[in-house]
């Protein structure tokens, strides 16, 4: 749960890891650190967030590296956010004194985050100050696969051996011998460390308070645009924080997770790389963060998403954060997984999956362009209506639906009704701006689609919709039906496939499996934790029905699953409560967010 004054809690381990809930996000809108309660940094890939990781303890926390600032003797500790902000700190308790870290990944002086253009510094912050007592704190900046250092500028130039690409230089306003240096402090006493990579910083003042302050008031401008007043309001003003912090600044793209590899559940081999940009990402989260005040950022991802169906010429589900192809997905046989849980993988299989809900996908974020004033050049929108013909054909075809899975495909209903939301959407585009289509067509096929998913996927025995027309078992996904305008939430027919979702797809506590392996087989071994987005829509269901005081209940419910400082991961492990899968998960933060504002709006009436 979101606390906003934590309390000291002692560190512990779990085969040599933190769990998820003891690791906070910082970023610069062209990558995010992760910063462990010990106060060490397990995880930063550099430049980008898909650049291959600099310190990797995360994934293999023997060989993979870190970047410690640990006071010697620790007890306890807590996390803390400065209110509004990507600033982290961190105080830690020992035997002798009482030690505060905080660490930015720091932002240019007077940065507007609503800009489309980079802020970041290319550095890491990390200033440690004594507030009671006195502290030994060992420093260790050990990238993976090991480093050579020396001295160079009021600091040492560190060459990483995985990464020679990267020029790399560490300054601090105390003697450095190398890069394991131990420090006595003193209370009132400070340390502060800059690592900084892609340009040395030979000629700049050194001023740490400085850099932390400007991130600080960047971060604060921006969030005067947050416009929410609805339930769990801390909770909901944290997501977008983290949203932002998933956010690539510069091109308007969103990462899925800012991690790749954390498994779900911890044992499992459904391990992802996450660090890529999907097409259904961006749209579920435009519509939660234009309802927030973000209109820039919901602007931004829309002209992303636009200009990543241009530049390829046909729509993939996923894309680099530049637009690009997404690596071939392949495994890392020298790191040992979070708490050895392998394979470690980089890249993304799925990126060349046929789904068909990406015909939906891409055309409401163009819809929701057009509604917000924007303009669609002629080629732009003739490859457009080329993807409502594309849906029209192929909404029968089986493909491998919104989950992903790796076994042969089906035909999902998830899929045929987004395909239902492609010819919907560019029919009302050709309406609203007087473009060329044939939108009577468009419009007779949507309707076709609609009565074949109530009636072909509807399952008279089980009183409910399924997962693939003309088939059985349910599907979580099927909640995300009323958010597309495909069925209303009070239609007998979702009022009944809720019913069912909720009783055979629950995992206790309000949460829900996306499927039962058993039932719908998805070429992938063991089983997974409960998904959270599913819960959320859940949310949305139960206030489409009337139903607000058990959606505000859920809400909570689902809102206290947070960590201390109000991250959410992909899935929550039902036997034990705890966060799995990459972490923070975009999803689950859109999920706060939209729900939020849905609860909000239905109590207003």
């Amino acid at each position: 749960m979101l606390e906003l004054d934590p309390k000291f809690r002692p560190v512990r381990r779990l085969s040599g890891y933190l769990p998820l809930e003891d690791l906070g996000l910082i970023g610069n809108g062209a990558t995010v650190a992760l910063i462990g309660r010990d106060g060490s940094v397990p995880w930063l890939c550099v430049p980008g967030f898909d650049a291959e990781p600099l310190f990797c303890g995360l994934l293999d926390h023997a060989k993979g590296g870190h970047f410690s600032v640990t006071p010697e003797g620790l007890l306890e500790a807590r996390q803390r956010y400065e209110t509004d902000t990507g600033v982290l700190t961190t105080e830690v308790r020992t035997a002798t004194g009482l030690v505060r870290i905080t660490d930015a990944l720091v932002l240019r002086s007077r940065a507007d985050l609503t800009d489309d253009t980079p802020a970041d510094r290319g550095e890491l912050v990390r200033s440690v100050a004594v507030l009671a007592g006195s502290a030994r704190i060992d420093v260790r900046v050990e990238p993976r696969g090991g480093a050579r250092a020396h001295p160079a500028f009021s600091g040492l130039e560190v060459r990483a051996s995985s990464r020679p690409d990267l020029r790399l230089h560490l300054r601090a306003n105390r003697p450095l011998s190398g890069l394991q240096s131990v420090h006595a402090l003193a209370e009132g006493d400070r340390l502060d460390l800059v690592l900084s990579w892609g340009r040395f910083h030979r000629h700049h003042r050194f001023d740490a308070d400085a850099m932390l302050r400007e991130t600080a008031e960047a971060w604060r401008r921006w969030m005067t645009n947050f416009r929410y007043d609805g339930p769990q309001e801390p909770m909901v003003r944290r997501a977008a924080v983290t949203l932002k912090l998933c956010d690539h600044w510069a091109n308007g793209s969103l990462v899925a997770a800012p991690t790749s590899s954390l498994p779900a559940p911890v044992g499992g081999v459904r391990n992802w790389d996450y660090r890529y940009a999907w097409i259904r990402d961006a749209a579920f989260a435009v519509f939660a963060l234009r309802r927030i005040g973000f209109a820039n950022e919901a602007d931004a991802f829309l002209g992303w998403v636009l200009d990543a169906f241009e530049q390829s010429r046909w729509p993939r589900i996923m894309y680099t954060l530049g637009g690009g192809r997404v690596p071939e997905e392949r495994k890392d046989p020298e790191l040992t997984g979070y708490r050895n849980s392998v394979p470690v993988r980089w890249g993304n299989g799925a990126a060349d999956q046929r789904q068909h809900d990406v015909y939906g996908e891409v055309l409401d974020c163009a819809d929701q362009w057009v509604r917000g004033g924007g303009q669609l050049e002629p080629t732009l929108w003739s490859g457009l209506a080329g993807l409502a013909d594309a849906a029209e054909r192929t909404w029968r075809q089986p493909d491998q639906g919104i989950w992903e899975i790796r076994s042969e495909g089906r035909v999902f209903t998830y899929s045929a009704a987004l395909c239902q939301v492609a010819l919907d959407r560019a029919a009302a585009i050709a309406e609203r701006l007087g473009l060329p289509g044939p939108v009577a067509q468009w419009r007779s096929a949507a309707a076709t689609i609609r009565t074949a998913v109530l009636e072909e996927a509807w399952d008279e025995d089980a009183q409910t919709l399924c997962e693939h027309l003309g088939g059985r078992g349910v599907d979580a996904s099927l909640l995300a039906l009323p958010l597309r305008h495909v069925v209303p939430a009070d239609h007998p027919r979702m009022v009944a496939t809720m019913r069912a979702i909720a009783d055979r797809l629950g995992a206790g506590g309000g949460l829900l499996y996306r499927y039962r392996h058993d039932d719908s087989p998805d070429g992938i071994p063991g089983d997974e934790g409960a998904f959270l987005l599913c819960s959320f829509w859940l949310v949305d269901n139960l206030v489409g029905q009337g139903r607000l005081d058990e959606a505000e209940d859920l809400y909570a419910s689902l809102c206290a699953r947070a960590s201390p400082l109000g991250l959410l991961s992909e899935q929550i492990d039902p036997s034990t409560g705890e966060l799995a899968g990459n972490f923070p998960q975009a999803f689950s933060h859109i999920g706060v967010i939209a729900s939020g504002v849905t609860l909000a709006r239905a109590r207003a009436g």
